[in-house]
């Protein structure tokens, strides 16, 4: 009976763990319905036992780093679960396949792109780069971040995230709306 209860507390901790240091994920779309495939990709993660905690507005964003392409619907999630970094990576991965990803050329556009952006402030140049290394510098992800999170700093650069989004160019800050 006893380690039952030690492995209860065990779970608690590690629950109220997560919770102290959360994951985000960004997640967007530039093919087909693309707010239904965000909400598939949500669905299949919450089946995965990925817990939501909490989730931005849509934000639609131009295609980057080629505006002509279609445009980017763009959302980010707070998250909780016991997978490991890589063991998340693969899961992500695996969603976007199951949702029509197709391997092509860098920045293309695809159905579905999950990416993590901050794994419980883990700073890793292994086989997994977190945080993402780009996020400090794209509006989709800096804003839809801001408006569940207005407190969260860069894990390396340690820069609040309004002082992030202040230093983006006026045209990243005009050009994406919240849908």
């Amino acid at each position: 009976m006893l380690k039952k209860i030690e492995t209860g507390i065990v779970i608690k901790q590690d629950i109220l763990e997560n919770l102290v240091k959360p994951i985000y994920l960004g997640i967007g779309s530039n093919l087909g319905n693309r707010k239904n495939n965000i909400e598939k990709a949500k669905s299949i993660l919450i089946k995965e036992n990925i817990k939501i905690i909490n989730t931005s507005s849509y934000y639609e964003s131009l295609s980057w780093p080629n505006p002509k392409k279609p445009k980017f619907l763009n959302i980010v999630l707070k998250i909780i679960t016991n997978k490991k970094p890589l063991e998340l990576l693969k899961k992500c991965k695996k969603i976007e396949f199951d949702l029509g990803r197709k391997k092509s050329e860098k920045n293309s556009p695809r159905e579905i792109d999950i990416d993590i952006l901050d794994f419980r402030r883990v700073i890793s140049k292994g086989k997994i780069i977190l945080p993402h290394a780009r996020m400090h510098t794209r509006n989709f992800v800096l804003l839809p971040l801001f408006e569940i999170n207005k407190d969260w700093k860069h894990p390396i650069s340690k820069r609040h995230i309004k002082s992030l989004i202040l230093s983006l160019p006026n045209r990243d800050i005009t050009s994406i709306k919240q849908v």
